[in-house]
């Protein structure tokens, strides 16, 4: 993996060195609404880079990551001059990262860009590895390609603009990380609540380097997800089929991390059923996801359409054999397992029981 990874809360200095290094013709941030709100002139009066360049504002949140906003950046990059030169800042969330580098990884065959993720979601996940696309036509991050950014800086300063709801759905991908890892990192996060708590920045730092370090290892022995990057999948089978449900369906999307704590649900459950997980861990990681995020609702009758949803999924070897990601223990991961409809059903059934719904 050739993504440089800078976790600082100097944010500001470590963009202007790394723009210094870079010399581009020009430099482009990339926003939601919502960035450009809260984030934008916090940072342009750290970095002389973001405070000079030209800002390009998309709508926030997950519907608008799609081919209309991504046409709307690549406007604006074609009729100010962008080359391949130029450079590009993303600079938000997880959408923004997302769209962001892939319209800079399009965009003239390729241009560079640095994501400087400001929630804790997009930095322990969406800002690192080389993913990028848009949704389309009602499904995840159906449009994309691999890129990796020139570099990710990593920094907790940002924090203070997220409602704990944000928080949580950013350590989601923390406990997958542990889940992949090993049992003590795990036991920990399950300790740990944000609900009446401040957290110290520079502690968040620590551990978030530890949770970006296990995607970084696995990332670097398979970047384009032929093996063992599937572990990183884990939750995302059902996680992705709930985001879409709520946005085809229920016109009410929920926040990726949210999807992500639930679908591990369904898939410990899985691994339980099917390659021995252990049940006092299955407790514990339902118990907690029970308490901070309480469940996603839905009903036997959306059975059918959450299987489609599964069955769409990019990562299935064809549309009528639906792949998993899980795990016989925690750090022991078993990939590329194909579950037929009735034992899916089955979890969904003990995940409908085991969170109350």
């Amino acid at each position: 993996m050739r993504q440089r990874l800078i976790f600082t809360n100097r944010p500001g200095e470590a963009i202007d060195g790394l723009v210094a290094g870079l010399r581009p013709a020009n430099v482009y941030v990339i926003v939601d609404a919502n960035t450009e709100k809260q984030v934008l002139s916090l940072l342009s009066a750290m970095s002389e880079a973001v405070a000079g360049a030209k800002t390009i504002c998309v709508g926030e949140g997950d519907v608008n990551k799609n081919l209309d906003s991504l046409a709307s950046v690549w406007t604006v990059l074609n009729e100010t001059g962008a080359t391949r030169s130029s450079l590009v800042l993303n600079v938000g969330g997880g959408m923004v990262t997302d769209m962001g580098g892939f319209a800079a990884a399009t965009f003239k065959r390729g241009m560079r860009f640095i994501n400087v993720p400001t929630t804790l979601l997009a930095a322990v996940d969406a800002s690192v590895g080389g993913k990028t696309g848009v949704n389309f036509n009602g499904c995840k991050n159906e449009i994309g390609v691999f890129a990796e950014s020139e570099a990710a800086v990593i920094s907790t300063v940002f924090f203070d603009t997220l409602p704990v709801r944000e928080l949580l759905s950013g350590y989601a991908e923390m406990l997958k990380h542990a889940l992949l890892d090993n049992r003590k990192t795990f036991c920990d996060l399950l300790d740990y609540s944000f609900a009446g708590a401040g957290y110290d920045k520079d502690r968040l730092l620590e551990l978030l380097k530890e949770s970006v370090a296990v995607k970084e290892r696995i990332v670097a022995e398979d970047l384009h997800e032929h093996g063992i990057r599937k572990a990183l999948n884990l939750g995302h089978t059902t996680g992705h089929a709930f985001e879409s449900f709520a946005m085809a369906v229920r016109h009410s999307p929920i926040p990726h991390g949210y999807a992500v704590a639930w679908g591990m649900v369904v898939e410990l459950i899985l691994s339980r059923m099917l390659t021995g997980f252990p049940s006092d861990m299955l407790q514990r990681y339902v118990a907690y996801v029970r308490d901070n995020y309480g469940a996603f609702d839905f009903t036997c009758d959306d059975y059918s359409r959450l299987l489609g949803f599964m069955a769409h999924d990019k990562k299935n070897p064809s549309a009528d054999r639906i792949n998993f990601s899980l795990l016989g223990d925690v750090g022991d991961v078993v990939i590329d397992t194909v579950v037929d409809i009735d034992n899916i059903k089955a979890a969904l059934d003990i995940y409908r029981d085991m969170t109350g719904i």
